[in-house]
C-alpha cells in the first residue's frame, strides 16, 4: 500500500487553480479509478497512464488504484492531468521518492509510448508556478509559451523517464527559453492608403486616445483598408500587457510565434459569427473574439448584417473591459479590453451621398437600415466618420504609420502621466483634465440638445476632444478640439431622403 500526492494546475478561464493529484494504491481487486468531477478525456487518462508506464518499463502496481483530483468540486477537462498521474502512481508504489515530488508542479498528456505530448494553458499554470514559488515541468512543445514568464522556473521534458530521472536527481531538465522579448509593431504601413485626409486624422486619434471607431462610406472607399493599418500606428504592448494576451491565446490553443507575441492583434469575424464566438461560452467556457482581440483591434466589417443581438452583447465588455460568462456548473471571466473598429455602408445600397446619384434608398429606408444598430452601441462608438468616394486623380501620398506612431505614441504619454488612456477616464478624470471654458461649455451644450445626445456621448466626445489636444500639446481643450470632436458624430444625425432630391 502506498500513497502520494503530486501537484498539477487545471484550466478556469484564463486562471490554473492548484489541483492535488492525490493517489492511493490499497488492497482489493486490481482496478484504477479516478475521482474529483473529471470529464471523458480525464476518466480516460488511466488507460493512457498505464500503457505508457508499461512502455517506458516502469512495473504497473497489483493493486487497487484510487486517484482523487482535488478540490473535488472543481471540474477537471483535458489530458493534462497524465503526467502528474503517472507520477502519483510511481510515486505510491515506490518508483518515485514522493518527498522529492513536493517541490514540482507537472502538466503534460502522455502517449502510449511514454512521450509527452502539449497541451493548452501552460502560460497561465507557468505564472501560477512562479508565485507558489514551485518548478514546472511541461511538454517540451509548450516551451515557447511557458518560458514567455520571467523567473519562473520552467523546465522541458521529450517522455515520462526523463521527467522521473530528473525528480529523482540522475538527471537535469532543460529550463525554458525566453523568447526575444523585443517589442515589435508590425502590419500594413499607411503610406499605401491614399488620400482620405479625414479619415486617416480619425484613426489617428482613435489610435492615440484607445478610442472606438465607425467608418461610413460606399463600397470600395478603403474603410477595410483604413482598419487594417490600426495595429500599425498603435504602441507595442507592454510586457505584462502581451503576457495577459498571450494567455489567453493558450487558453484557446492558438499557436505562439516568439517574434510576434508582444504585437497587438487584429480580430476580424465574419458577420455570421454568432454571440458565443464573439464573445466566447460553450459548456466548458472559452474566450470569443473580444477576448482574443485582448488590447488589441476587433474590427466589424459590414456591421448592419451582423444579427443584433450578437451586437448587443458587446455593450458590456466595451464599458467594464471585461466579460463573465456564467454556466450551471461553474463561472469564468475572461479579460476583453479591446478597441471596436467598425465598417458600414450609409444605406441599403450603399451609395446615398455619393455624387453619382446612383441611391435611391428613401428615408425609411435608410432610417431601418441604420436601426439594425442600437442606439446604445451606437453611444459606445466615440467617432463616428465618413469615407466617401474620391476621385483617383492628384491623390496626395500617404504618411508611413512610422510617423503617425510617433505622434500617437507621445499622446499616449501625456495621458500616461495623468492617469488610463483617455477612452477609460472616469467621471472625476473627466471633471480634472477635460475642464472647459465657458464658450467652449455653451458649444458642447448646444450641440448636445441639437443632436439628441446622452450623457455617456457628452462624456465621449469630452474623451475625444482630450485626445485632439493630447495631439496638439496643449493642456486646454479649445474651440478648435471640441469642434472636431463634435463633427465625429455622424450617425447621431438624421438621415437625409435621397428619392426627394432625385
Amino acid at each position: 500500500m502506498g500513497l502520494a500526492t503530486i501537484h498539477s494546475r487545471a484550466q478556469l478561464g484564463i486562471e490554473a487553480p492548484l489541483i492535488d493529484v492525490e493517489v492511493h494504491l490499497g488492497p482489493g481487486l486490481p482496478g484504477f479509478s479516478i475521482v474529483g468531477l473529471p470529464e471523458t478525456a480525464v476518466r480516460e487518462s488511466k488507460d493512457r497512464v498505464r500503457a505508457a508506464m508499461s512502455n517506458a518499463g516502469y512495473k504497473r502496481p497489483a493493486w487497487k488504484v484510487t486517484v482523487s483530483l482535488a478540490p473535488a468540486d472543481l471540474p477537471k477537462e483535458g489530458a493534462r492531468f497524465d503526467l502528474p498521474i503517472a507520477l502519483g502512481v510511481l510515486a505510491a508504489s515506490g518508483q518515485v521518492a514522493p518527498e522529492a515530488c513536493r517541490a514540482w508542479e507537472f502538466v503534460g498528456e502522455l502517449s502510449l509510448d511514454g512521450r509527452l505530448r502539449g497541451v493548452k494553458g501552460c502560460l497561465p499554470a507557468a505564472l501560477r508556478a512562479r508565485e507558489a514559488g514551485r518548478k514546472l515541468v511541461v511538454p517540451r512543445t509548450n516551451e515557447l509559451e511557458a518560458g514567455l514568464v520571467r523567473d519562473a522556473e520552467v523546465y522541458v521534458a521529450d517522455d515520462l523517464n526523463q521527467v522521473v530521472a530528473a525528480v529523482n536527481g540522475a538527471l537535469t531538465l532543460d529550463r525554458a527559453r525566453m523568447p526575444d522579448s523585443e517589442a515589435l509593431v508590425g502590419g500594413p504601413c499607411l503610406a499605401e492608403v491614399l488620400g482620405q485626409g479625414r479619415a486617416r486624422r480619425a484613426l489617428e486619434i482613435c489610435a492615440a486616445g484607445n478610442h472606438n471607431l465607425l467608418f461610413i462610406g460606399p463600397p470600395g472607399t478603403g474603410k477595410t483598408l483604413l482598419a487594417s493599418r490600426l495595429p500599425g500606428i498603435l504602441p507595442p504592448l507592454a510586457e505584462d500587457e502581451a503576457l495577459e494576451a498571450a494567455a489567453i491565446a493558450s487558453v484557446a490553443g492558438l499557436g505562439l510565434d516568439p517574434a510576434q507575441w508582444r504585437q497587438r492583434r487584429f480580430r476580424s469575424p465574419h458577420h455570421t459569427a454568432s454571440a458565443i464566438a464573439l464573445v466566447g461560452g460553450g459548456s466548458k467556457p472559452r474566450p470569443g473574439e473580444i477576448s482574443l482581440a485582448h488590447h488589441g483591434v476587433l474590427f466589424l466589417d459590414e456591421l448592419p448584417e451582423f444579427s443584433r443581438h450578437v451586437l448587443e452583447v458587446l455593450r458590456e465588455p466595451l464599458e467594464s473591459g471585461r466579460i463573465m460568462i456564467s454556466r450551471a456548473a461553474l463561472q469564468a471571466e475572461f479579460p476583453a479590453d479591446f478597441q471596436l473598429l467598425a465598417a458600414m455602408n450609409p444605406c441599403p445600397c450603399g451609395y446615398q451621398g455619393d455624387p453619382s446619384g446612383r441611391c435611391r434608398c428613401t428615408a425609411d429606408q435608410v432610417r431601418r437600415y441604420r436601426d439594425r444598430i442600437s442606439g446604445p452601441l451606437l453611444d459606445r462608438i466615440d467617432l463616428h466618420v465618413e469615407v466617401p468616394r474620391q476621385s483617383l486623380k492628384d491623390l496626395p501620398p500617404g504618411e508611413p504609420s512610422s510617423s503617425v506612431r510617433e505622434r500617437v505614441m507621445a499622446a499616449r504619454q501625456r495621458q500616461a502621466e495623468r492617469g488610463p488612456v483617455n477612452a477609460r477616464l472616469g467621471v472625476a478624470h473627466i471633471r480634472q483634465h477635460c475642464a472647459l471654458g465657458e464658450r467652449e461649455a455653451r458649444l458642447l451644450e448646444t450641440a448636445c440638445e441639437r443632436l439628441n445626445l446622452s450623457a455617456r456621448a457628452h462624456h465621449r466626445i469630452l474623451r475625444v476632444a482630450r485626445t485632439i489636444a493630447d495631439l496638439d500639446h496643449t493642456e486646454r481643450i479649445d474651440m478648435s478640439h471640441l469642434s472636431e470632436a463634435i463633427g465625429y458624430r455622424q450617425l447621431d444625425r438624421e438621415p437625409a431622403s435621397n428619392s426627394t432630391a432625385a
